[in-house]
């Protein structure tokens, strides 16, 4: 009988692992604070109340238009980047990675796993943030709800990429402190909550080219114009090449 008679497929295993992982950031408190707590007052703050003006959004259901599409890619990269980059980081720290990545798992296959539980958590987030969302009286548009699916795919793929290059080249503290401070700047300034167009009272065009401004573009246009994002959703995907590049050539499990 062949030694590998037996053994799962490396699709059980990175499901499983996924699973785990899944679980894991479930249960974390400080977690789900980003993750779902933080987006919700975020909707609640900006799509419910007129705390910011928005040009040409001062009606309700205009607000929501442009902030519930821009509070579920908050949640994404909360999801995708912060959470999993800290995660990452201590796992890192206390020799969980390296011990993982001596097993039939292997380093690709803890990548993976991630990536898959990241999604599973963001299926969580989506409904719970939709549905208030559209308890407020968001009314999204359907017409191109698969650039919008796209766009949610590839933003979670290169903010998960992201957060691991991040996780496997800085020490646990320092992820800590960079992985907070660039949620508050992709929240404030990075495009994901407000529009890069410039007529807000943030006027950032150039972050329409980096990733978080062009996952929240995309989702803007699909979910609030019911439009196909075309350059958002290049300027997209090529980020998301280059994260997961970056991540697979420098990522290291162990400090």
């Amino acid at each position: 009988m062949s030694p590998l008679a037996g053994q799962p497929h490396q699709l059980a295993r990175i499901l499983a692992y996924a699973r785990f992982e899944a679980i894991g950031m479930l249960r974390n408190g400080e977690q789900l604070l980003v993750a779902v707590v933080l987006p919700a007052l975020a909707l609640l703050g900006l799509g419910a109340v007129d705390v910011v003006r928005l040009p040409g959004a001062e009606s309700p259901s205009a607000r929501l238009d442009v902030i519930a599409p821009g509070v579920l890619a908050l949640a994404i990269v909360s999801s995708s980047f912060t959470s999993q980059a800290i995660a990452t980081a201590f796992d890192r720290r206390w020799g969980v990675l390296r011990q993982l990545s001596t097993t039939p798992l292997g380093p690709s296959g803890i990548v993976a796993g991630k990536a898959v539980a990241v999604l599973g958590v963001q299926v969580l987030q989506v409904l719970l943030l939709a549905g208030l969302a559209l308890a407020l009286g968001w009314r999204p548009q359907l017409g191109a709800v698969w650039a919008a699916l796209l766009a949610w795919w590839l933003g979670s793929l290169c903010f998960t990429a992201l957060g691991l290059l991040v996780a496997g080249r800085l020490r646990a503290e320092a992820v800590l402190a960079v992985a907070n401070l660039a949620w508050v700047a992709f929240a404030a300034l990075g495009g994901l909550v407000l529009p890069t167009t410039g007529d807000t009272p943030v006027p950032v065009p150039v972050m329409a080219w980096l990733p978080s401004g062009a996952l929240g573009d995309a989702l803007r246009e699909t979910l609030g114009n019911g439009t196909v994002p075309g350059l958002a959703l290049a300027v997209l995907a090529a980020w998301t090449v280059l994260t997961s590049a970056a991540a697979a050539r420098w990522f290291q499990p162990s400090e």
